[in-house]
């Protein structure tokens, strides 16, 4: 399954919450149109089981499911791909174990060089963020708006703003250059469905 070039990138919230209820809430996200989910838990109970629970889910909305941070996980439950922070190793390293179909994302946090790196060795996407303050990552070092124009200029691959984005200000984010809006608090917080539907239509306004 390739990577979407462009929409919202749901990422789970699943503190506190049943497996019913994650499960629930990552549909209603795909119904209301996201376009891929990222599987990010810092606390499982049954990481693996879940895992496999929304790969099926997601397949059924035609969505890529990737793992937040363990190539590990991602190759025991069969996900889609990975999303490598900065100390989850490397792309070459992820690439040899997941296969060469398998989608790479990197978090490049406000760093245009480091993106550019990413690409030359094989990522499928690059991330910056955070934009706005964040709940789920409040000591996060902030990113610049200009800083997606300029990956915009010099990246062919899908860039991904992450950050406090909400319907009210992801407008901004995407005409400064995001292709997609990777969100928690602002699907999670809501009623997913109605709230990936406000996501969603920011790229189509």
């Amino acid at each position: 399954m390739k990577f979407p070039r462009r929409g919202l990138y749901a990422i789970t919230q699943p503190e506190r919450k049943t497996l019913a209820q994650i499960l629930r809430e990552v549909e209603a996200a795909l119904k209301g149109g996201a376009v891929a989910v990222q599987y990010r838990d810092k606390q499982p109970l049954d990481a693996v089981g879940l895992a496999r629970q929304l790969i099926t889910l997601c397949h059924a909305y035609r969505a890529p499911l990737l793992i937040n941070d363990s190539v590990e996980l991602a190759l025991k439950a069969g996900a889609d791909g990975v999303h490598l922070g900065k100390d989850d190793g490397d792309i070459a390293d992820a690439r040899q174990r997941l296969g060469a179909d398998a989608i790479i994302g990197v978090s490049c946090y406000n760093d245009v060089q480091k993106a550019c790196a990413a690409a030359g060795h094989g990522a499928d996407y690059v991330a910056f963020g955070r934009f706005f303050p964040s709940g789920s990552k409040p000591l996060a070092a902030p990113a610049e708006p200009a800083t997606l124009t300029l990956a915009k200029q010099q990246l062919k691959l899908p860039i991904v703003a992450i950050g406090g984005i909400l319907p009210e200000n992801g407008g901004q984010i995407i005409a400064a250059g995001a292709d997609l809006l990777a969100v928690i608090g602002g699907i999670f917080d809501r009623e997913p469905q109605a709230a990936a539907q406000a996501y969603q239509a920011l790229f189509h306004s």
